[in-house]
């Protein structure tokens, strides 16, 4: 196969003189031709049309020194050399201009020469394969004017330890991002995997949603963290829940105020947005800020410039903002509530977060978790003992955990059996008192319903398909019942009700086979879910 060669003419490497001079010295283009070990079937020279008498020249000593190679000059005419757009819409128009046949030729890339921005480009097509090649470096030597040479081959996936490092280092900040929890749910491994490339390379608001007690809020500081490790960012992170704040008070915390801009006003305040500036402003609950502190921060967020309540002057602010809520956004752009310009602007990166109810997988994971916070905090370890950790992994699955306020249900239960185990071991009396608490506190919010599984079935089938149902299939029909319509959907009835054996299975239809389970009864989940 031949050897083809592309560079750019070096208007001071290649140069070196008009002279004769220019024979006794290093010249990068005019060298690669006097390598004895790479021999050059063909050379393209690009060079600017304003270097026509050097490239003719140069061109003239190339085929003094290489006859058997085919010189071919090609002329770019960009206005502005550092310019990248201009560069590289001429070097693309270029690699265009080209008819390769990699099967038959080999192409090489000479970067050595050209300016940076020219050497990028030039870079960056080869790497994207519009010219399907390798680099070629050349640098001077001691001993000769020819130069030294080296070939980089594009391919990454011969270099293991840079591939492994960059793979190591994404691994490290998922890690961090999930608290050094081992966490096994597939979809929050995914959106953890995205979210940390999202974090390091992206200075755009991310919107995270989800129910209360997902971790809203906790993820929006380790991702200020791994941010300020990465070099990110150089201020500090300020919180607020918007839910907190109303009239003046609004404008006053978001934006600052002068001294006398509203009664009580008596000494200025510079305002959060302020606060934020170099570092990242994480608004929790935004669904709940008023329409008015609404057009200010979309104002905020694209041009970075804001004006305090009261004054005539802006002021600047150069901050990241993580959203989070527990709303659907867009039913209050519909209801009016929210501007619909700013949820456009904040939902460029979204992330749900699941709650523990539907990361249940997870959940072991979590428990250890808690149990290590409670132990740094109170100087001494504490566990459960066998029998306890078994029955509580068993409630804590079992339909009847319906972990209302997701996490912070947990770190509740966690800390209040934690501080009661004498000793330093959770016990199954513990234990026992804490799901009659869970119990209760989550009862609690149910509406009255039939207290047994008779009865509950007779609301449901009648009195007369009750009687031909064995007591058996009664109390697990009734307890599908009862998770049925307390679920949002069929999916999420079947993932409570399937916990365990889904994730036994290459592939799950929960909503299928909670569907075929009814019909055995004739129910139907929509009637179920609305009979409540």
């Amino acid at each position: 196969m031949s050897n083809t060669v592309i560079g750019i003419l070096g208007s001071r490497l290649d140069h070196q003189g008009l002279g004769n001079r220019r024979h006794s010295r290093w010249r990068p283009s005019v060298g690669i031709l006097m390598q004895p070990q790479f021999p050059v079937d063909e050379f393209v020279l690009i060079h600017h049309k304003d270097e026509t008498e050097l490239a003719a020249l140069t061109v003239r000593d190339m085929q003094a020194l290489a006859p058997q190679a085919r010189i071919t000059p090609y002329v770019v005419d960009y206005a502005d050399p550092w310019d990248f757009g201009q560069v590289y819409s001429q070097l693309h128009e270029f690699t265009r201009s080209q008819r390769f046949d990699p099967e038959q030729h080999n192409y090489y890339v000479h970067i050595t020469t050209g300016t940076h921005v020219a050497q990028i480009c030039l870079f960056l097509l080869t790497e994207a394969n519009y010219i399907p090649g390798k680099l070629l470096q050349t640098s001077p030597s001691k001993d000769g004017i020819q130069g030294e040479m080296q070939v980089i081959d594009l391919d990454l996936s011969r270099y293991d330890q840079i591939a492994s490092r960059f793979e190591r280092e994404a691994q490290e900040g998922m890690a961090y991002l999930k608290g050094g929890i081992e966490t096994r749910n597939a979809a929050f491994n995914a959106l953890i995997a995205q979210l940390e490339q999202v974090s390091i390379r992206s200075a755009a608001p991310i919107l995270l949603t989800g129910p209360t007690g997902a971790g809203k809020s906790r993820l929006a500081k380790r991702i200020f963290e791994l941010k300020k490790q990465r070099g990110q960012v150089s201020g500090k992170l300020v919180e607020v829940n918007c839910a907190t704040l109303r009239g003046d008070n609004a404008m006053s915390a978001l934006f600052g105020h002068v001294k006398g801009a509203f009664t009580g006003a008596l000494t200025a305040r510079t305002g959060l947005l302020r606060e934020a500036d170099k570092g990242l402003l994480f608004l929790d609950e935004i669904g709940e800020l008023g329409l008015d502190e609404q057009a200010m921060l979309l104002r905020a967020i694209e041009d970075k410039v804001f004006t305090p309540f009261g004054s005539d002057k802006e002021t600047s602010s150069d901050f990241q903002l993580i959203a989070g809520t527990n709303r659907d956004l867009f039913q209050r752009v519909r209801d009016g509530k929210f501007r619909e310009d700013l949820l456009a602007r904040i939902n460029l990166w979204t992330y749900e977060l699941p709650g523990l109810r539907h990361r249940l997988e997870d959940l072991e994971a979590n428990i250890e978790y808690e149990l290590q916070q409670f132990t740094r905090k109170v100087g001494h370890k504490v566990s459960f003992n066998k029998a306890a950790r078994e029955q509580y992994l068993a409630f804590a699955h079992s339909p009847r955990a319906t972990w209302r306020a997701n996490f912070r249900d947990l770190n509740s239960s966690i800390t209040r059996m934690a501080t009661l185990a004498s000793g330093g071991r959770i016990t199954e009396e513990i234990l026992n008192g804490e799901i009659q608490r869970l119990r209760y506190d989550w009862g609690s919010f149910q509406p009255p319903a039939a207290t047994d599984a008779a009865s509950l079935l007779r609301e449901v089938l009648g009195a007369e398909v009750l009687a031909g149902i064995d007591q058996f299939d009664q109390a697990q029909l009734a307890e599908v019942v009862r998770v049925c319509r307390a679920s949002k959907s069929l999916a999420e009835a079947g993932r409570t009700l399937f916990n365990v054996s889904r994730t036994q299975r290459a592939s799950s239809n929960d909503s299928h086979r909670l569907r075929v389970y009814l019909q055995k009864y004739g129910l139907v989940f929509a009637e179920l879910a609305n009979s409540e």
